[in-house]
């Protein structure tokens, strides 16, 4: 009986946690997923640049008419449309 109790209690206390911390995140943006992967492309080999920068562009532009991300791998929506 103690055991159930306990069990209740972290329960309760995980929940609320996590609760909280979702609370306060902010909202994931079409256009910080474009900046990420244009980032993401300065990184990457200079010969390429051009070509993946214009792939996140086209990706960005997806985004913000569907919420949707989608990164050739990852697709994922519910995204803010700005």
């Amino acid at each position: 009986m103690l055991g159930k109790i306990i069990n209740t209690i972290a329960a309760v206390i995980v929940g609320y946690l996590l609760a909280a911390q979702t609370a306060h995140a902010a909202p994931m943006l079409c256009s910080g997923e474009e900046k990420t992967c244009i980032a993401a492309c300065r990184k990457g080999p200079p010969a390429l640049t051009g070509d993946c920068i214009a792939a996140c562009r086209q990706r960005g532009n997806y985004c913000k008419h569907t919420g949707c991300w989608d990164s050739g791998t990852n697709r994922y929506c519910g995204l803010g449309r700005q």
